[in-house]
């Protein structure tokens, strides 16, 4: 029978205690971890969008990148012809080099992602990619009416 003074007087309580706040740590940080993962993958398949675009820019295919916007030759949009396209992304546009082209801020918006890009030589330019059909189109006037966090641009701008 063990007595008061015994070696192992409250070594279960210690042990427990200690794997409480093992336990509490490793759930505390696998959730800073999920956290992290998700306002860096949320919009990953939206961004893939945009690089298969400009890439189809930089490759001159202007009839695929026409079909990232819903659009194809035989139906073209009624209010972006091809003709508009060509003007606006071909080899005599503003955006003529693709290469020089980048992404500078991504904002959510209800069901989509807007894109800021930039060019040498042109004002920049918003992109939207709707999250459900992964199409292209212009960014509104209009952005995301109501505030936004800005989490993830602002710890680029603190740490990149």
């Amino acid at each position: 029978m063990g007595g008061f003074l015994d070696a192992s007087y409250g070594v279960v309580d210690e042990r427990r205690s200690r794997l409480v706040k093992r336990a509490i740590l490793w759930g505390g940080l696998a959730v800073i971890a999920g956290l992290i993962l998700f306002f860096w993958l949320r919009n990953w398949r939206q961004e893939q969008v945009v690089k298969q675009f400009l890439s189809l820019l930089e490759q001159k295919r202007y009839q695929e990148a026409y079909a990232m916007w819903g659009c194809t030759p035989q139906h073209p949009c009624k209010y972006y012809e091809p003709e508009k396209f060509m003007e606006d992304w071909g080899a005599s546009s503003p955006y003529a080099n693709p290469t020089a082209i980048k992404v500078v801020h991504e904002d959510n918006c209800g069901n989509g992602v807007v894109f800021d890009i930039e060019a040498p030589k042109v004002d920049p330019q918003g992109l939207f990619v709707d999250k459900e059909t992964n199409t292209l189109s212009y960014a509104p006037e209009a952005r995301c009416p109501g505030r936004h966090l800005q989490l993830w641009e602002f710890l680029k701008s603190r740490f990149g």
